[in-house]
């Protein structure tokens, strides 16, 4: 039997996983919507990749997660690694692409720029404050214009006259792209214009004061659209990588971790079918008042945090 290493990526709009080998070759992956349930997304990611993994030939030895649910999802996979969004991503994108200078990533909710040189991050940036220039933004222009998200990409790449579109924020968006349609703007050109909007909010808000320097990889869901990815050449003037993985490499980068974490838990895919549950405790130990999230499996306390002080720590 052969060891192979599972990495989460569960954030609020997506959930990645993938399951690797020692070669770094995905073995399983998949990438579904978290719909504002991460313990239900998780749940169903395990099925998923349990399903498309060979398991008379590997076992799942190590797990690993990032993104906004690491901890909550950590705790229910008794994931031997529990890691922020900049170090999966930098660790997968560097093995990936060794000489990477730059990272842009653009999520359904958030983004971030990570600076690395030699292979180690130097600086980054995120965004987590405006849904402006993010999936979710797209998502909900493409709906407005009666266009599936998918088709984004491909429908900006016909237009010759993309409409500038302010965007740096979502409501002045939306209320100029509803002023540019009811003037006649040709709907290409309008969608031209979004994906060029997203560029100019990434780089003048998360990439502001940063150098960018190529070699540039493109990741995240939004790196799928290439009018997207067109808009960024054109204003950077460089070629953009994107990987045909690149969605998956918070997961790809976090199943890396896991493979070399000291403390290895067998992962049993059966986790799928327990019981967990969250409860919000809130201690009145001290002023602070903090809520304290549990986790549980049945009755069993599996992990607890968001104390800020040692009086309102619940051991598991």
């Amino acid at each position: 039997m052969k060891n192979a290493y599972l990495g989460i990526d569960i954030g609020s709009i997506s959930t990645k996983g993938v399951i690797l080998d020692d070669n770094d070759v995905i073995l399983a992956s998949d990438y579904l919507w978290t719909e504002g349930d991460p313990m239900g997304a998780a749940k169903r990611l395990i099925v998923s990749l349990g399903e498309k993994l060979d398991r008379s030939r590997y076992q799942v030895v190590s797990a690993g997660t990032t993104g906004s649910a690491r901890r909550l999802v950590g705790a229910m996979v008794g994931a031997s690694v529990v890691k922020n969004e900049i170090t999966a991503h930098a660790i997968g994108t560097t093995a990936l692409y060794p000489q990477v200078r730059t990272i842009f990533e653009i999520g359904g909710q958030d983004s971030k720029i990570i600076l690395v040189e030699h292979g180690v991050v130097v600086d980054y940036a995120m965004n987590t404050l405006c849904a402006a220039g993010t999936g979710s933004f797209l998502s909900s222009q493409a709906h407005r214009l009666g266009v599936e998200v998918e088709q984004f990409g491909q429908i900006a790449l016909t237009s010759t006259h993309p409409t500038p579109i302010a965007a740096r924020c979502t409501v002045f968006a939306e209320s100029d792209l509803v002023h540019k349609a009811q003037v006649g703007h040709k709907k290409e050109d309008i969608i031209a214009g979004l994906c060029h909007a997203v560029v100019d909010n990434y780089l003048n808000n998360v990439g502001k004061g940063k150098k960018i320097v190529p070699p540039i990889v493109f990741q995240g869901g939004v790196s799928k659209n290439v009018g997207v990815v067109k808009a960024f050449e054109e204003a950077t003037g460089q070629h953009i990588h994107v990987d045909p993985n690149g969605h998956l490499t918070g997961a790809f980068g976090v199943a890396i971790l896991a493979r070399g974490a000291k403390v290895r838990r067998p992962f049993d895919f059966q986790v799928a079918d327990r019981a967990f549950a969250t409860r919000e405790v809130i201690c009145g130990k001290c002023a602070n008042h903090c809520e304290i999230l549990c986790v549980y499996d049945g009755e069993a306390l599996l992990d607890a945090w968001g104390n800020k002080c040692e009086r309102g720590e619940i051991r598991a």
